[in-house]
Formats: structure tokens, C-alpha cells, sequence
């Protein structure tokens, strides 16, 4: 059913791309259908889940990074860069003091950790925003250049509150904290070091064409998978292990390697759309049934407010007008990231409050899927249409420049 499914849908992409109906809105629809209606059995949809979303966010983490060029980022992507920097930050601060009437009845480091797992964005889920060409080149490079690296800059923020809220829930606090640490130290310094020397080891083959275009490609995803693994064997973070490690390879080999585009645009998409079927076949019905308002409250204020208003701010001093700063603070939908940082930690913290941010996160993502994915076709188009407007109204005010020969008589 699924494979025919996604038939289906690459014969319309086309078609769909210029609707309201995304690739992730229709998957998680149809996997939530097939657990209505029972046509797919649900026994092991929750263990195949959490194999493929893994694998998924190991090797979009470690491609995701590989894209993104530091020193480019840093000088010219004045608006990612300070989204990131400044944007992620506040809206973790800004979401943990929205989320903390809805928490009462936890400690404050709960209403934290809602906050950290909110943050992170999705492009995959306003794609007709980042592929539509009338949308200025600039804005649509940066909310791509945003999504592909907050994930993994939010991470470790995730991982930080989970192990504070599992301390709480436990009486031996010491062996949390040092868990905690040993996450958030080892697995950073593994992926660096697999990825610096991966990637000249691999300049070093193409160098000397021991390797092919074809064989390229599963080294990449072969040190994606070394970088999670080696981490795990010393107590490190394999996640973020791969998201360093991607990042430090992709500036080693600076663009060497074209698998690394490619299979984001074709496997990498099949990736996230399994993952999204999944969600919606095993968690999404669990989710919409435990739909509470104070739930949804955090979810609104999420999307509506904390966001907008992180970026807002972080945006203040830049060239980005008052519309392209709401236009980013709306197109930051809440997708894979939300729902798999979740997944990760649901284990290993109090069971009742896992489950709730589970829930939580599900609910978040098929919402921010229905408002973005409904939204993203005409907003785009609108503010295409407002940018076009604007410059051409700067052309008609341009004032023509005065010939040398023209005297002060005429002027006068």
C-alpha cells in the first residue's frame, strides 16, 4: 500500500507542488488512515519506527551539515546566521516562560524541555516556499540554510533538559549529570575528529582517483554511521556525533563530494517520507486522542508567537524589513526534528511525562503540517508579489542622474 502510495504521489509531485497538499501532509494523512481503517497492522509500526527514524536522522543530520559552509555562513548569511544565534536561544527562552502556565504541575526544567523540543524547523514541510523562484533567492537560501542547522544546534539543548528532568525523577542525581555530560562532550569531540580526517582522507583518494563518483557516496553514509556509532561505544551522543561530523567533513571537502546534494533531493526525501508515514501510522493516533487544550495552547503559542517573536528580535539591526521578518517567523514549520527528538528521550525520562511529550510533539507536527502546508502556496506568492512591488517602486524613485553639462539656471 505504501509503495503504491508513493507511486501515486511521484506522478503528481508536479501537480502538488503548486497546491496546499505537501509530501508530509499526505503521508502522515495516509499513515494515520491505514491505522483507521486497519489496513496495515500497528504490532510492530512503533519498533520499525524508531529503526527508520533513527537511520533518517543520522544521515539527514550528517548531509545537512555537510551543506552548510562556515565561512560563508558567517559572512555572508547575516539573516540564517543570526536566526540561529541569536533566534534559536530566544525562542527556547521565550517558549520556556509560554510553556510554564502549562506546566505548573512539573518542575521548570519540564516547561524548558517543550520549549528546546519546539524549536527546531522543518523546510520540508514549506517546500513550496524554498522551491518557489519568485521568492527572492536570498530569503528562500535562508530559511534552507536555518532548517538544515538547527536541528542539530537544538540537539544538544534536548538532550541537556531530558537529563535534568530524568534527574529530578530519580534519587541517584549524580549518575544523570555525568551521563549528561559525557553525552554532550563525547559525542561532539568523536564527530569532530572523524570528520576532519575523514574528509582528507577523502580529498586524499580523489586526489589520486582511487575512488569513484558512485563509490563515493556510501563512504559518506558509511561515516555518518561510524560517527554515531563510535560515540555511542564511549557514552557519547551518536546524533550529534554526526551532525559535527558532517559539518567538519562538508568544510574539509568543500563540495568534492555531489552525493551529498544528491541523495538529499532523491533518497533522503523517501527517507522522510517513510518517516512521516510511520508517525502517522504508529504515534499520530495515540497523539490526537490525548489532544488537550493545555496542549494545543503550547502548540499555537509556539507557532504564533514564540517563534515570530524570537526571530523578530533576532532580526532587529539587519536589512530584513518588518514583512520578510513575519515571513520567517512563520515559515519555521515543526516536522522530523520535533517528533524525533521525542521519540529519542521518551525512554529515558519519567514515563508519564515522556508520553505527554510525545504526544505533545506529534500533535505539533501534523499541525504546524496543515497550517504551513495550507499557508505556504500563498503566502509565498503574496510576498513574492510584495517584493516585486516594492522594488519596483524604488526603481521609479530613483532620481535620474543629473548631466555634467546642465547649469544652475535650468536647475533653478
Amino acid at each position: 500500500m505504501l509503495g503504491m502510495f508513493t507511486v501515486g504521489y511521484t506522478l503528481l509531485a508536479k501537480k502538488l507542488s503548486d497546491s496546499m497538499l505537501t509530501a508530509p501532509m499526505l503521508f502522515l494523512g495516509f499513515g494515520l488512515l491505514m491505522a483507521q481503517t486497519g489496513f496495515m497492522p500497528l504490532d510492530d509500526a512503533e519498533a520499525l519506527l524508531h529503526i527508520v527514524a533513527e537511520f533518517a536522522l543520522v544521515v539527514l543530520l550528517f548531509l545537512d551539515a555537510a551543506q552548510i559552509n562556515l565561512r560563508s555562513l558567517r559572512q555572508n548569511h547575516e539573516w540564517p546566521f543570526r536566526m540561529l544565534i541569536i533566534g534559536l536561544p530566544l525562542s527556547v527562552g521565550i517558549g520556556t516562560l509560554a510553556a510554564l502556565p502549562f506546566t505548573s504541575a512539573y518542575p521548570v526544567v519540564v516547561a524548558a524541555l517543550v520549549a528546546a523540543l519546539l524549536a527546531p524547523t522543518d523546510a520540508a514541510l514549506g517546500q513550496a516556499v524554498v522551491t518557489n523562484k519568485k521568492v527572492p533567492e536570498r530569503v528562500r537560501s535562508a530559511l534552507t540554510v536555518e532548517s538544515g542547522l538547527n536541528d542539530g544546534m537544538a540537539l544538544p539543548v534536548v538532550l541537556l533538559f531530558a537529563s535534568l528532568t530524568a534527574q529530578m525523577m530519580h534519587a541517584d542525581t549524580t549518575n544523570w549529570i555525568l551521563f549528561g555530560a559525557k553525552q554532550l562532550v563525547f559525542g561532539p569531540l568523536v564527530g569532530a575528529v572523524i570528520g576532519v580526517i575523514g574528509g582528507k582522507i577523502f580529498l586524499l583518494a580523489k586526489k589520486h582517483r582511487m575512488t569513484t563518483v558512485q563509490i563515493e557516496g556510501i563512504g559518506a553514509l558509511a561515516m555518518a554511521g561510524s560517527a554515531y556509532l563510535a560515540a555511542g561505544m564511549i557514552d557519547g551522543n551518536g546524533f550529534i556525533s554526526a551532525f559535527v561530523a558532517g559539518l567538519l567533513f562538508g568544510n574539509v571537502i568543500k563540495g568534492h563530494c555531489g552525493f551529498i546534494y544528491e541523495f538529499t533531493e532523491g533518497e533522503g526525501q523517501m527517507l522522510t517520507w517513510g518517516a512521516f508515514f510511520l508517525i502517522g501510522l504508529a504515534l499520530l493516533p495515540n497523539a490526537i486522542a490525548h489532544l488537550s487544550f493545555e496542549t494545543l495552547a503550547i502548540i499555537l503559542i509556539s507557532l504564533f508567537i514564540v517563534r515570530p517573536l524570537a526571530i523578530w528580535i533576532s532580526l532587529m539591526g539587519t536589512d530584513a524589513g518588518p514583512v520578510t521578518r513575519v515571513f520567517f517567523g512563520w515559515f519555521g514549520p515543526r516536522g522530523l526534528a520535533t517528533a524525533l527528538f521525542a521519540l529519542l528521550i521518551v525512554e529515558e525520562i519519567d514515563h508519564e511525562i515522556g508520553e505527554q511529550l510525545l504526544n505533545l510533539a506529534v500533535n505539533a507536527v501534523w499541525i504546524s503540517a496543515v497550517l504551513h502546508g495550507v499557508t505556504a502556496v500563498p503566502f509565498a506568492k503574496w510576498y513574492a508579489a510584495h517584493v516585486e512591488s516594492k522594488e519596483k517602486m524604488a526603481e521609479m524613485e530613483e532620481v535620474p542622474p543629473m548631466r555634467p553639462d546642465v547649469s544652475k539656471e535650468v536647475l533653478t
